[in-house]
């Protein structure tokens, strides 16, 4: 069946629909494939820096604050493909940006240059995925079709399964055909991105042409947006732990509860495998108990997971916490991104890319926080940051969830 075609059955499950449209099919690999190289690449980048380039492991460390601009590119490109309905357009340029970046990375001779590339092309190529879900949105709202959260949530955990790939396919290529190389097959992951999609072109909405500007569409006043600022400022609130968690778990676990590295990979392991098993049913609590009221439950998850690391020095305590941060990824990647376009249904695309691309900037925030934290706190209880943020975060979903934001 054409994947244009509004005539896909309201019976069909979310499956069916993903399998029968040549859309949804190929978004899903291009977001698995984006979720590969881009958590293939991140984690070596550094090491990149230090080994290849020469610059000191502090200066290096200051690389991840480059995606500080990321949320001014993701809003500049939503509200541009809201105006012109252009979605698989600008995913197409904006994956091409992110191929030419990282290939311009792996060509990179000075310690600076990374630091201007990833601040100016990748933080226009983040915008790919929020383009893509945007497509997806706007194919499911002109369909009608029904089950349309579980498509998307079906979707979304291809880009998961590649984050949680990526980061061992990185480490094993960095080792076996050296840093450039490796750079240079997450640029052709990003270009190869194109090629599941082909030719196609997306649906804006009913009754709206994708070659002409809309006026429904795109027209969004900031007291429109106010909504969703709030609720993706809460969103990387709860973010800010990954990286505090990333930086420093695994040195607690090495260093101080001396913990075999088979114990410590195990740890490690179990987040996204707790998340890949949620995120199927996340949509059906979702709809039990509301999408807002389950976001709070996951900020509580990653309250208490926070404080198992600060407070359970044991193995126990570790795996405690990495299966309530499975809990908090298995619901907030399927329904956050639903709960943005949702506070902006004007400008779906303007939501999408303001959403996604602001975990680029939770990462700076807790990337700062958790090296001044742990320099004045120490291990374990820098991670009693995170817990506190998680907890100003459960407090405001809360409180969105109770003036009825979505109803």
């Amino acid at each position: 069946m054409d994947a244009q075609s509004p005539t896909t059955s309201s019976r069909a499950t979310a499956i069916q629909q993903v399998w029968a449209s040549p859309l949804y099919r190929g978004a899903t690999l291009a977001l698995f494939l984006s979720g590969l190289a881009t958590s293939a690449s991140l984690p070596q980048i550094v090491l990149f820096l230090v080994k290849e380039l020469g610059a000191s492991l502090p200066v290096a460390g200051l690389y991840y604050l480059s995606g500080l601009t990321a949320p001014i590119a993701g809003y500049l490109v939503g509200s541009y493909s809201d105006r012109t309905g252009r979605r698989l357009g600008l995913f197409r340029l904006c994956a091409v940006a992110g191929a030419v970046g990282w290939a311009g990375i792996a060509l990179s001779t000075k310690p600076w240059m990374p630091f201007v590339i990833g601040t100016v092309l990748l933080g226009f190529s983040g915008s790919a995925t929020s383009q893509l879900f945007t497509a997806i949105h706007d194919d499911l709202k002109v369909r009608g079709a029904s089950a349309n959260d579980s498509v998307v949530a079906i979707i979304r955990m291809a880009l998961t399964a590649g984050w949680v790939i990526g980061p061992f396919l990185g480490a094993w290529f960095a080792v076996e055909i050296g840093l450039r190389a490796m750079l240079w097959g997450t640029a052709i992951c990003f270009f190869a991105q194109i090629i599941p999609l082909g030719a196609q072109q997306a649906l804006v909405g009913p009754g709206q042409r994708a070659d002409k500007k809309t006026d429904a569409v795109g027209r969004v006043g900031w007291s429109d947006m106010l909504p969703l600022l709030a609720f993706t400022g809460l969103y990387v609130l709860v973010y800010a732990g990954e990286p505090i968690k990333y930086g420093f778990l695994l040195p607690y676990m090495q260093d101080q509860l001396k913990l075999d590295p088979s114990i410590q990979g195990s740890v490690i392991g179990t987040q996204p495998f707790i998340e890949l098993i949620l995120m199927p049913f996340s949509v059906v609590l979702a709809r039990r108990i509301g999408i807002l009221w389950m976001m709070c439950v996951a900020a509580i998850c990653g309250v208490m997971a926070n404080l198992c690391f600060a407070a359970w020095p044991t193995a126990m305590g570790m795996f405690a916490g990495q299966i309530l941060m499975g809990g908090v990824w298995g619901l907030y990647m399927v329904l956050g991104l639903i709960v943005a376009q949702r506070l902006l249904p004007n400008a779906v695309a303007t939501a999408s890319a303001i959403f996604m691309s602001s975990s680029a900037l939770a990462s700076a925030l807790g990337g700062g926080v958790g090296g001044v934290g742990v320099a004045y706190l120490g291990l374990p209880h820098v991670f009693y940051l995170p817990a506190a943020f998680s907890l100003v975060a459960a407090i405001g979903l809360a409180a969105m969830a109770r003036s009825g934001a979505i109803r």
